[in-house]
């Protein structure tokens, strides 16, 4: 644009001075007025050269001419106008910065590799699309126009190729983990007994039919934590706080979650099977944590009073009901002969009573010397302890 723009530059100050420029005058005859520019006085050319006759090319390039010294010009051609032009501006020569882009090599036919080159990706983007291995515990969904097609299975399948027709491959058959809450967080629970507790847990699922996973739900793994979260709320909302950490209540609480969960999805038609659910942990909440353990340990001791007290009450229900179960003997016997029996009785009750003590007897009617009984006792324990 710059040349083009200094070569109307020239045409106008040419015509300003009322010369052609084409290097004659205004009338058509030749230039008297005096050398142009880039001429000398004998009609040469600045290089030495011959000038050349005829008027001058406006449209090509100053400082060279089309053609030898001694040729006449000719006159301007489109083509010379537009030859080392184009939309981006004047065009350079071929192999320096700025010349055209690589070209591929010709083949020996003189052809160009372009065509095999786009066939080769032709067939390799065609059997990338049609042809779809599928591993035995896999599935794959197919859509044409992003609508559901089919369900292909394990094998090899073919389909029409991307974009027509699109493969989407899904493992069904692994257990897949959802583990509530994520990473330490605190997820507190309310129980019965309007105690709070805090609970992790794991949620062990598949899939069972993967056209309902995929598109029955917008968004099926958010909905399994939500659907998770919501039955274990109610579950341990039944329990009361021993039960919930306790091993006994952690199970009925899996079991009861597990089942809500399945019904729950089931309604949903999500097409997932709930295999189990894991409780993790069940500890007091971080702020009352030193409460809880004084508490705990309150109830501790409390179930140890209770525990003893429990077994001297078996003890001594275990030995009153073995005297009654002598006195039942005895009866009988005193039944048979009540006289021989009341004699013993107050032999064997007189005995338990008088052996501990210190004992005087007496005959009666008359008085008798006092016989010192236990006194005797006492010397004769002290001479076999000697």
């Amino acid at each position: 644009m710059e040349r083009i723009g200094g070569i109307f530059g020239r045409i106008v100050l040419a015509m300003a001075g009322g010369r052609s420029p084409w290097g004659g005058k205004p009338g058509g005859g030749p230039d008297d007025s005096g050398p142009d520019d880039g001429e000398t006085p004998d009609g040469e050319s600045p290089t030495g050269g011959k000038k050349p006759s005829g008027p001058r090319n406006p449209w090509i390039p100053g400082g060279s001419d089309e053609g030898a010294p001694d040729e006449p010009r000719r006159s301007a051609r489109i083509d010379d106008i537009f030859r080392t032009r184009g939309p981006e501006g004047p065009r350079r020569q071929s192999g320096g910065p700025g010349g055209p882009p690589f070209r591929f090599p010709p083949r020996p036919d003189g052809k160009s590799y372009l065509p095999l080159v786009f066939g080769a990706v032709a067939l390799i983007w065609l059997g990338v699309t049609t042809v779809h291995q599928v591993e035995p515990k896999e599935e794959g969904t197919v859509t044409t126009f992003g609508r559901y097609s089919h369900t292909i299975t394990p094998g090899i399948s073919l389909t029409l190729p991307w974009p027509i027709q699109n493969v989407e491959i899904t493992d069904v058959t692994s257990i897949r983990r959802e583990t509530i809450p994520e990473g330490e967080a605190e997820k507190l629970m309310l129980t019965s007994d309007q105690n709070l507790v805090d609970l992790s847990y794991l949620i062990r699922w598949n899939i069972k039919d993967l056209t309902l996973y995929k598109f029955q739900l917008a968004e099926p793994d958010e909905t399994i934590r939500q659907v998770g979260e919501a039955a274990m709320r109610a579950s341990v909302a039944e329990e009361k706080l021993n039960r919930v950490m306790s091993g006994a209540g952690r199970a009925d609480i899996e079991l009861r979650v597990r089942s809500r969960m399945q019904a729950i999805l089931d309604a949903y038609r999500s097409g997932v099977a709930v295999q189990g659910i894991d409780i993790k942990k069940t500890d007091p909440p971080a702020r009352v944590v030193e409460a809880f353990k004084g508490v705990s340990a309150a109830q501790q001791d409390a179930e140890s009073a209770v525990n003893r007290a429990q077994a001297w009450a078996q003890q001594k229900i275990a030995r009153a009901q073995g005297d009654a179960a002598a006195f039942d003997k005895v009866y009988a016997q005193y039944k048979l002969a009540p006289e021989v029996t009341r004699r013993r009785m107050y032999y064997e009750t007189m005995e338990r009573v008088l052996r501990n003590t210190d004992k005087t007897i007496i005959e009666a009617p008359g008085v008798t010397p006092y016989l010192p009984l236990p006194e005797v006792a006492r010397s004769k324990a002290r001479q076999e302890g000697q």
